[in-house]
């Protein structure tokens, strides 16, 4: 069986794909120094929780906006190592593509941060 040739048994071949999403979550966490960041904050939010003993539910939607950040995070920078490779020098319609992505990742940031303050401000 080929490299890329798909796998025909399911079991088998989810286990591959976990594989390299694990793979690539482990590229993002390594390598781009946005998630770093935005891991170590989701990390002290974790640390947060179990400190201020939050409920189940309020686990539930931190752990939910943590997940929503990193995974925009991550499409945002396949969208501009995309763009990257397709036109390594600067190019507006390029540069406007990769400002709508991060945008997105923008956008649940902020949604991010009002969870935390809805959380944790009555707590403090």
């Amino acid at each position: 069986m080929g490299e890329f040739e798909r796998d025909k048994t399911f079991l088998s071949g989810r286990f591959k794909s976990m594989g390299f999403a694990l793979k690539g979550a482990i590229k993002l966490i390594t390598t781009e120094h946005s998630v770093m960041v935005q891991s170590s904050i989701g990390a002290l939010m974790v640390v947060a929780g179990f400190y201020y003993k939050i409920s189940h539910e309020e686990w539930l939607i931190q752990t939910l906006a943590i997940g929503l950040v990193l995974g925009i995070e991550g499409l945002n920078t396949a969208v501009e190592k995309i763009a990257d490779f397709i036109h390594p020098e600067f190019h507006e319609k390029i540069g406007f593509i990769k400002d709508i992505a991060a945008g997105a990742v923008f956008f649940a940031a902020m949604t991010a941060i009002t969870i935390g303050c809805i959380i944790y401000i009555p707590k403090i």
